[in-house]
Formats: structure tokens, C-alpha cells, sequence
């Protein structure tokens, strides 16, 4: 059986997510990791729908099939703008970036438009 060290417990009740996120000092990361995974979703998505295949994307970016591997990590947070945006162009996809105040962010975007599953 194992035994449970005693640790501190935070009373979170009453706190947003966004708070929590922050009072953990992980608040970028795991925002950088959600937009990630939806980016990564929607690419695959697109990419099933055209049935095009991981190999004839990669030809198509003129890229490794290792490289486009990790544009469609969804953990690997380091692909850059440029990358992204090439893959919806050769999707026949556009990227569009919008800064928004931290608050409701997500609350005043329509459902379809959060990412993910509807």
C-alpha cells in the first residue's frame, strides 16, 4: 500500500481556471499547447476530408515527412508561423491570428470558432 506524503493543499474554489493556471506559473504553456492541438486538429481534419495522405503533404510543402510529423504534434509548440501557413494554403485554408483581452476570450467567440469538437 502506498503511503501519502502530507502536502499542502490550495483552496481553489471560487477561482477561474485562468487563475489556477497562473497561481501554477503554467498559464502560456498550456495556453501554447491548446492552440497547438486545435491548429494540429484542424489540419488533420482538412487533410482527411481531401484525403491527401502524409507523404503527398509533405511533397506538396517540399518538406520531410518527419518535419510534418511535428507540425501535427500536437504537444511540439515550436513550429512557426510560416510552417503553419503554408500547410492551410496547401490545404486551400487560411490562418488568421487575433489578439483578444485575456477575460472572456473565449466566452464571446461563437461555438463553431473555439476549436475542437462542437
Amino acid at each position: 500500500m502506498k503511503v501519502r506524503k502530507n502536502r499542502k493543499k490550495t483552496d481553489h474554489s471560487g477561482s477561474t481556471f485562468d487563475s489556477f493556471l497562473e497561481e501554477e506559473g503554467i498559464r502560456e504553456e498550456v495556453e501554447a499547447v491548446a492552440i497547438k492541438r486545435v491548429l494540429a486538429w484542424q489540419l488533420e481534419q482538412a487533410m482527411r476530408e481531401q484525403q491527401k495522405t502524409k507523404q503527398a503533404m509533405a511533397k506538396q510543402l517540399h518538406t520531410s515527412r518527419s518535419q510534418l510529423d511535428r507540425l501535427l504534434d500536437p504537444r511540439n509548440v515550436s513550429v512557426t508561423l510560416d510552417t503553419i501557413t503554408r500547410a492551410a494554403r496547401a490545404l486551400g485554408k487560411r490562418v488568421i491570428l487575433r489578439l483578444t483581452d485575456g477575460v472572456d476570450r473565449l466566452r464571446s467567440l461563437p461555438r463553431s470558432n473555439r476549436g475542437g469538437r462542437a
